[in-house]
């Protein structure tokens, strides 16, 4: 009887055992649900731009022969870089002497200490005559990339001034992008 039962103890243990591994093995899982949802991802691209001078206007006049009659002419570059796809417009102040000079709406005054001589000149838009100021900026098509662009300041000195021989003539005009 000892054999008996020994055996039915071990089949019962079999028994309870397989029923534990099998429900182990094919409990749910506690993370058996789930639940989803979509939202979205907004961003804004702001207009912006930098604007810088590589390079200034410098003349070089001579009012006996040269320039006598024509304009002394020189290009300096002004470059802007700005959000693609954004509306910029460049605008050149008058300098600081403008209206000083016998001839042309800007001046470059004399000297170091300055002195009381003045070489008028003016500034034009890219490739034409028409002069370049805050009230009448450059307009450039808008930007296709963000990528720097370069646009020349075609100056001239205007002909025909009686002006002095000495230091150097200079004047500071403000450059300003608007987007």
């Amino acid at each position: 009887m000892t054999d008996r039962r020994e055996k039915s103890c071990r089949r019962t243990r079999a028994v309870c055992l397989a029923a534990l591994f099998a429900m182990v093995a094919f409990a749910p899982d506690a993370r058996a649900g789930s639940a989803s949802t979509p939202f979205t991802v907004t961003g804004n691209v702001i207009a912006n731009c930098t604007i810088t001078i590589p390079s200034g206007i410098g003349f070089t006049y001579d009012p006996i022969v040269a320039n006598a009659s024509s304009h002394a002419l020189a290009t300096g570059i002004l470059s802007i870089a700005c959000t693609k796809g954004s509306a910029p417009s460049i605008g050149l102040g008058p300098g600081l002497h403008a209206g000083m000079a016998s001839a042309g709406p800007r001046a470059m005054q004399m000297g170091s200490p300055p002195t009381a001589s003045y070489l008028g000149y003016d500034i034009y838009w890219p490739g034409t005559t028409t002069s370049w100021t805050t009230a009448a900026p450059y307009v450039p098509s808008a930007p296709i990339s963000k990528a720097a662009r370069n646009f020349n300041m075609d100056g001239a000195a205007i002909a025909g001034q009686d002006v002095a021989v000495g230091n150097t003539y200079t004047d500071t005009v403000d450059a300003t992008v608007n987007f």
